[in-house]
């Protein structure tokens, strides 16, 4: 199959499941009880509501990426780490990016870390009494998290990451390929900011086949029927609602402000300078090895956008003492929403925290 082949492919692949997400109207997501507590510029601090009465004392703020939207940690009920969280006693808050626009294209790495989440973590801190929280950061918002975690220690209790890279340096992924070789000046100087649908296309192509298969394939087993009514499984209408919630979910990709995905591309994938100790943000190194907090980290086997080669050296490059490694047999997307989350993961994230929340 050719390149022109696929591009069609997914064109016509995307236009059919915008057909059937219209006639879902009621598609749901992010349906957890919350309130906007802050907000600046595009991005809002939700803080979700409590489920139980007795909470842990110390917060658990998550930091999503910037490439595509936070609900994916609360796509439904059944499949919601943010509402495993509260059922535990966790105080939970999680960070909206929103939507950049043209204005936002000088918006730098800076101004994410040291202005929009300094000020959500200090407003966390005003409504919860609490001096520190907990950051979650998740793919791309891990990394953001640990770059706070070095330039505020004082501030932050805990660290969790899923799906995390600090070594870009390896070829297990399409996307540290392209990334590598991408002409990222020219690509931020032609659009400001880089529109969603061009990221869109681009995370789909690191794994095509795959992507396709598994969206197809979920919703053909549960609708086609053959002749024989006694071999036809009958419509699963939540399954059919998970798979357009997820649609939903990756189609709905924000555009990046150009300066700080400018950064980010060269910093970190072509330079590798944040396995090296030697990336900057408004000139104050980040530097790993001031990280000494308790650190959670979690990876997916079979995550084809981070590669476990890519996650696991963070656990040599922080100082911490007190420091744990997971890696769950699922996928990039699945180990929020997927089997293995509920089951696994998300316990195993809760049983941490419990132990050091105090």
């Amino acid at each position: 199959m050719s390149i022109t082949d696929l591009i069609n492919n997914y064109v016509e692949f995307i236009t059919g499941a915008g057909a059937l997400l219209g006639s879902y109207t009621g598609i749901q997501v992010g349906t957890t009880p919350s309130e906007v507590v802050y907000s600046e510029n595009k991005m809002k601090l939700l803080h979700y509501l409590p489920t139980v009465k007795k909470q842990h004392p110390v917060p658990v703020f998550i930091v999503y990426a910037f490439v595509n939207r936070y609900y994916i940690m609360d796509l439904q009920p059944d499949k919601s780490v943010v509402k495993r969280l509260l059922d535990e006693g966790f105080d939970t808050y999680i960070v909206d990016w929103g939507y950049p626009s043209t204005d936002d294209r000088h918006l730098t790495l800076n101004d994410y870390v040291n202005d929009y989440l300094n000020n959500a973590v200090d407003r966390i801190r005003e409504i919860s009494g609490s001096e520190r929280v907990t950051l979650t950061g998740v793919c791309h918002g891990g990394v953001l998290s640990l770059m706070y975690a070095v330039l505020h220690p004082e501030k932050v209790k805990n660290l969790v990451v899923l799906n995390t890279p600090v070594n870009f340096d390896t070829d297990k992924s399409l996307l540290n390929i392209w990334s590598k070789s991408l002409d990222v000046d020219r690509l931020v100087d032609y659009y400001g900011t880089v529109p969603g649908e061009l990221m869109n296309i681009g995370y789909f192509f690191v794994d095509p086949l795959r992507n396709m298969i598994d969206l197809y394939s979920g919703v053909y087993d549960r609708t086609v029927c053959e002749s024989d009514d006694t071999k036809c499984p009958q419509l699963d209408e939540e399954s059919i609602m998970t798979f357009f919630r997820l649609m939903k979910w990756g189609s709905d990709n924000p555009g990046q402000a150009g300066e700080a995905y400018r950064q980010f591309i060269k910093d970190c994938y072509q330079k590798n300078l944040l396995i090296k100790n030697e990336m900057e943000i408004d000139g104050q190194r980040i530097n790993l090895k001031n990280i000494t907090i308790p650190l959670l980290n979690i990876m997916a086997k079979y995550d084809n956008f981070i590669p476990n080669d890519s996650s696991i050296p963070l656990n040599d490059a922080v100082s911490s003492v007190d420091k744990t490694m997971a890696i769950f047999p699922t996928g990039h997307i699945g180990i929020f929403v997927g089997y293995e989350s509920q089951k696994d993961v998300c316990p195993m994230i809760t049983g941490w925290l419990k132990q050091r929340s105090f």
